[in-house]
């Protein structure tokens, strides 16, 4: 099965999404299942991971809810209250429904760039291996250091990093992002979604060229048996169509012997998420 590990819903509200700014317009509307449906159709997708865009309960429900009633939803990386003492309860509660397969936090958001080594999120994050949940890392790559020293905390935990870590995309290639990368993936409980990544670039336009050296690493790194496709629709509509981006991803991972292709557009998913999956 094709699966898109990464995208988002949403009913739009300023109140709930202030993280979409001015610049960014053409997100400023809902985007529904019929939607997606539409959008992934055209590309062969068969099965996509939902995840959260806002950090609150009632939505990781809604979000569940919409999965139980499309079966082109194989899965949901909801969002709870990590550092809250109480959040083994919430995670029990949320744990009844077959549709949970991870959980994430925005941590890219956090003024503290020491969030992540945080004590209390950190108590949060060693209740997830033994719910068999997966957790998302959500950061740029200044984070990557910390990231890893926070990894090394949880050797029995399942992580997928999420858009390659947003290394900054210009003109001067990023080597210490590279490195950090290629340290990171030294820890075999990490795999790593190629999703999120044109929005990343500075330039005016993009090409394969410019994803290509970012693709390279990815790959290099994580190996195809740890790296799976996402479009982080419909944020990348920020910068690309979604059939644009399917077709960028299939040109980048051409040279991938048929097994590799399998897990790396569904497979690894299927396999870190625990999918059952469920037909369209």
């Amino acid at each position: 099965m094709r699966i898109d590990s990464h995208h988002h819903l949403w009913n739009y509200s300023a109140d709930e999404y202030g993280w979409i700014d001015e610049q960014m317009g053409v997100l400023k509307r809902d985007f529904t299942p019929t939607d997606l449906q539409q959008v992934t159709l055209a590309t062969g997708i068969e099965g996509v991971i939902t995840v959260q865009a806002r950090q609150s309960v009632q939505e990781t429900e809604w979000l569940l809810d919409i999965a139980s009633e499309h079966k082109l939803i194989q899965g949901v990386v909801g969002w709870v209250p990590l550092a809250d003492e109480n959040v083994a309860d919430e995670l029990d509660r949320l744990c009844s429904r077959p549709q949970l397969k991870g959980v994430r936090h925005v941590v890219q958001s956090e003024p503290d760039d020491q969030f992540i080594l945080g004590a209390d999120f950190n108590r949060g994050i060693a209740l997830l291996a033994d719910r068999q949940l997966v957790y998302d890392i959500l950061i740029f790559a200044k984070h990557l250091r910390r990231t890893i020293e926070f990894v090394d905390r949880f050797p029995n935990q399942s992580f997928v990093l999420d858009h390659i870590a947003k290394p900054t995309i210009a003109e001067s290639f990023d080597q210490e992002w590279s490195k950090q990368m290629f340290e990171l993936a030294r820890r075999p409980n990490v795999c790593c979604k190629f999703s999120g990544v044109v929005t990343e670039v500075q330039s005016a336009e993009w090409s394969l060229a410019t994803l290509e050296p970012y693709w390279n690493v990815a790959l290099q790194a994580f190996g195809a048996e740890r790296l799976m496709f996402g479009s982080d629709w419909p944020v990348c509509l920020l910068r690309t169509e979604y059939s644009r981006w399917v077709a960028a991803v299939e040109a980048l991972s051409r040279s991938l012997s048929t097994a590799e292709q399998l897990a790396f557009w569904g497979g690894n998913a299927t396999r870190v998420y625990q999918l059952e999956p469920r037909g369209r």
